[in-house]
């Protein structure tokens, strides 16, 4: 973990977060899913389909910077409607406290739909892989920026051994690096500043071409148009995670289709 002062409201999400591994350690909710849960599905490949710019589309209920963005919906028809909407893939907020998740969803919405699905929460312990295994991720995110190299190199490996693949975050120059000498393989370039919590798209065109051949490329935060995926398109990028702008619309469908249909080559349905 970073051993300079952050942002207050990173620092309580990362001490419940530590609260949450003792638990765990402590005998907590550690398996759940049961036997019946589908094979770990290819998170990779349904990020990196050629000709297009992908979407993992996202389940998030609230969040810290936005509040609550969608009450009463049900995490199980969101993850079917993303997939009918032509969703390569679902991020699944699972942190409770401040995003109103939960990882119990995850079984859940892998019996409803063929999606692979990423488990998206601040992990800092194998402690938390193992748990995502046992609920049944596809993928998990690693943030590079609340990360030691040494834990960051650690969690990679666990959570391949378990089959899994992993989002390695970044958000500068540094990061990125450090997530490259770890061997991250897909990497997320987060447009939001942890630091600040402000969001600036422009973080994506000044990582993207430095990441190697090879790597899968994923833009993060701050998209909500399809001129914003247009845009990005210049950046070479392969996948747009998107999230707030799905769960605040009047009519997710329709506007998943709108951001799907902006990523295909010739950018129309």
């Amino acid at each position: 973990m970073r051993a300079f002062q952050m942002n207050p409201r990173l620092a309580g999400i990362l001490a419940q977060k530590q609260r949450e591994i003792e638990t765990l350690k402590n005998g907590g909710r550690l398996t759940g899913a049961g036997n019946d849960i589908p094979p770990v599905r290819d998170f990779r490949g349904a990020v990196s389909s050629q000709g297009r710019i992908n979407l993992i589309a996202e389940i998030k209920f609230a969040s810290p910077s936005a509040g609550r963005l969608l009450r009463d919906g049900d995490p199980v028809q969101i993850a079917r409607i993303y997939e009918e909407a032509g969703a390569g893939a679902i991020s699944l907020l699972t942190d409770k406290r401040f995003f109103s998740g939960d990882i119990g969803y995850m079984p859940r919405i892998r019996r409803a739909t063929s999606l692979p699905v990423l488990r998206k929460d601040f992990l800092l312990d194998p402690i938390q892989v193992e748990e995502s295994v046992c609920w049944g991720a596809d993928a998990i995110l690693l943030i590079a920026g609340i990360l030691s190299r040494n834990r960051l190199k650690e969690l990679l490996t666990v959570a391949r051994e378990s089959g899994m693949a992993c989002l390695t975050e970044v958000h500068n120059r540094h990061e990125l690096e450090t997530a490259l000498e770890c061997g991250a393989d897909i990497i997320g370039i987060n447009n939001r500043d942890l630091d600040t919590f402000e969001v600036d798209i422009s973080a994506t065109f000044d990582l993207a071409r430095l990441i190697p051949e090879g790597c899968i490329r994923v833009s993060e935060s701050g998209i909500s148009s399809r001129g914003d995926i247009k845009r990005l398109r210049q950046s070479g990028i392969h996948a747009v995670l998107v999230g707030t702008s799905l769960m605040k619309s009047s009519d997710i469908g329709v506007k998943t289709r709108e951001l799907v249909d902006a990523g295909r080559a010739d950018g129309k349905g």
